[in-house]
Parts: C-alpha cells; sequence; structure tokens
C-alpha cells in the first residue's frame, strides 16, 4: 500500500530528526532516509503533472468537438488542476535551482 506523499515526507522529516538528536534508532532512521530515491520522487510528481495536462487537453477538446459528455464546469476544473499542478511544477523548479546555485556558491 502506497502512501500518500504528505506522510512519506513527515516519515522522512522524522527520521532527519531522530538523526540529528541522536536517538538509539539512528541506524533504522538513517536506512529510513536513505531509502527515498529522490529521482523516483520527482519522477512520479512531473508524471503527475503530465497526466493532469493530458486529461484536460482530452476533456477540453472533446467537449469543444461535441464528442464528450462532459460540462463546461468539469473541462474548466480539469484544466485549472493542470494549470495548478504545472505552477506549483514550476515553483520546486525555482527552488531546486536556487539551492543548487548556493550550494555551488559556497566556499569550501
Amino acid at each position: 500500500m502506497d502512501k500518500s506523499g504528505i506522510d512519506n515526507m513527515l516519515e522522512q522529516l522524522q527520521a532527519a530528526s531522530a538523526v540529528a538528536s541522536g536517538s538509539k534508532n539512528q541506524v533504522k532512521a538513517l536506512d529510513d532516509v536513505n531509502s527515498v530515491d529522490f529521482s523516483e520522487k520527482l519522477k512520479a510528481a512531473i508524471d503527475q503533472v503530465n497526466n493532469a495536462q493530458k486529461n484536460a487537453l482530452s476533456m477540453s477538446s472533446g467537449f469543444v468537438s461535441g464528442e464528450s459528455d462532459a460540462d463546461l464546469h468539469e473541462v474548466m476544473i480539469s484544466l485549472q488542476k493542470a494549470n495548478v499542478s504545472f505552477q506549483s511544477m514550476i515553483q520546486v523548479r525555482n527552488k531546486l535551482v536556487t539551492a543548487y546555485q548556493e550550494i555551488m556558491n559556497m566556499q569550501v
């Protein structure tokens, strides 16, 4: 059973907190933190945005051509969901680029 992204994030934060505090479960906490693959999570998030955009496009083209029985408000909601998810992805990308630039500018 897959956990939601928020639950997974909370577990990671708790594991990082346990590592920082030096608790007895430090080894288990390190394993939990290391088991998360960032590239897989990022790809899954991008795939979700892509699917939302594809769904919105197919709904809107179906509505325009008259092939779909979707209402206008359903089409508009799907378009807005796709837009919001895309804008969120852009903000995450901007934060990652900023973090990368800050790390690269650190003096060793």
